[in-house]
């Protein structure tokens, strides 16, 4: 049966602020949006003056299936990913085993569609194991369903072995997602190197770990003519780095996530492990730098870089306790928080980063857009009510959040995949 959305609001182009709309949706796509459409045997749900936003697609996400289920798995994350607005998520390749084969990526793909709620576009990785060794087999895993190549949160050290996976990539037509790190610098760093990490004591990651690779990888990707995807920016050297190869024309594109751009290492005082992250927090300069780069184009997506443990495991002393946070619930509402609500950017720009912009990238033609003949995958939204944070209540098994008591603006009503009413 058909459905129509009545009385949602469209706040960017080419649809008026002013207006209200109606979405007419059959067999999973968009068939038409106007004014009062007529309802003609369609079902109706009256959205209610609330705003519809395109579905948001994450472009850094860890399932955790396979291999480690008991930190999150496919109902949990799509149930989870359904409460933060995502309708469709990629998942990184360094689960148990690895996703450097099409058995694996198969497994996903069906396992998926049996058991998740949001689409789920499985990452092939670029070496076998996430080694940085011996190369995967990209093409049978892109014939299995991959849309990316990238080795997690590895950073591949041999620079030989990178430019042979740029190579056979630019003929796949894939765009390679790469992690900047060099380990001999960043050591056994767990936090940034600075004055917070001298008083208390612990590790430091310096910058220029991040932004040497950055530095290389946008090198080789420019000689070979390779789509180069730079995953979770975190110093003001790494956008100035993309801001200038992307000025030489170079096909380069990057995300960060809201961490990055609203806390700085001053969070992890106390030894607080909920803000331990990889790359680590910065400062507030490179904050700032975050958040020009936002606002300028140089940054292109904003990904939730939803990492799930135990909270157990994230309650030990900070040298042993793992990286990451859970996020795939708090990402838009503290996006649209600091970002449009602030007046910094528009809700057009919002959802270029956190929608269209992904779609693009990832090769997803018919999705990260509201118009007609798009798939109707959407979120609409309370933009008018705020709450605090309360990790108690994600649905993601992962109830930890540095953000924990913020208050933000943003909570979903109801998500739509695929033209249906998810719950």
């Amino acid at each position: 049966m058909k459905l129509l959305l009545q009385h949602g609001k469209l706040p960017f182009a080419p649809f008026s602020a002013e207006k209200e709309y109606d979405l007419l949706l059959d067999n999973g796509v968009i068939e038409k949006i106007g004014e009062n459409l007529p309802v003609g045997g369609a079902r109706v749900l009256d959205v209610n003056h609330q705003t519809i936003l395109p579905g948001f697609i994450d472009m850094h996400c860890n399932i955790c299936d396979p291999g480690y289920e008991y930190w999150e798995d496919i109902p949990s994350v799509s149930q989870s990913a359904l409460r933060g607005g995502y309708t469709a998520l990629t998942c990184a390749p360094n689960t148990n085993p690895t996703v450097d084969n099409k058995t694996v990526v198969e497994y996903i793909v069906s396992k998926s569609r049996a058991l998740s709620k949001v689409h789920i576009y499985p990452y092939g990785s670029m070496s076998i194991e996430c080694k940085g060794e011996h190369l995967a087999e990209m093409g049978e895993m892109q014939t299995a369903g991959i849309v990316a190549i990238s080795d997690g949160d590895q950073s591949v050290e041999n620079a030989a072995f990178l430019r042979n996976v740029l190579r056979y990539a630019k003929m796949l037509h894939l765009p390679v997602i790469t992690h900047c790190e060099d380990r001999h610098l960043s050591g056994k760093g767990v936090m940034n190197e600075g004055l917070t990490s001298l008083r208390l004591g612990l590790a430091g990651m310096p910058k220029e770990a991040e932004e040497i690779i950055v530095a290389r990888n946008i090198i080789l990707a420019e000689a070979v003519g390779a789509r180069l995807h730079i995953a979770h920016v975190s110093t003001r050297g790494s956008v100035e780095l993309i801001r200038e190869a992307k000025k030489r024309g170079a096909d380069i594109t990057c995300e960060t996530s809201p961490h990055y751009f609203l806390l700085t290492e001053e969070a992890v005082d106390g030894y607080t492990t909920f803000a331990k992250v990889n790359p680590p927090l910065r400062t507030q300069s490179d904050m700032e730098a975050l958040l020009e780069g936002i606002a300028d184009g140089t940054i292109d997506v904003i990904s939730s870089s939803h990492s799930p443990c135990g909270r157990d495991n994230k309650e030990k002393t900070f040298d042993v306790a793992p990286y990451g946070i859970s996020s795939l619930e708090t990402a838009f509402p503290l996006s649209y928080t600091t970002l449009v609500k602030s007046g910094m950017i528009s809700m057009e720009r919002l959802m270029e980063l956190m929608s269209g912009n992904p779609a693009q990238i990832l090769g997803l033609e018919k999705k990260g857009r509201i118009a007609e003949g798009m798939d109707a995958d959407f979120v609409v939204m309370n933009l008018d009510q705020s709450y605090e944070i309360d990790p108690e209540t994600f649905a993601s098994k992962a109830k930890f959040s540095p953000f924990a008591g913020k208050t933000v603006w943003g909570r979903v009503a109801f998500t739509v995949i695929g033209g249906k009413v998810m719950e």
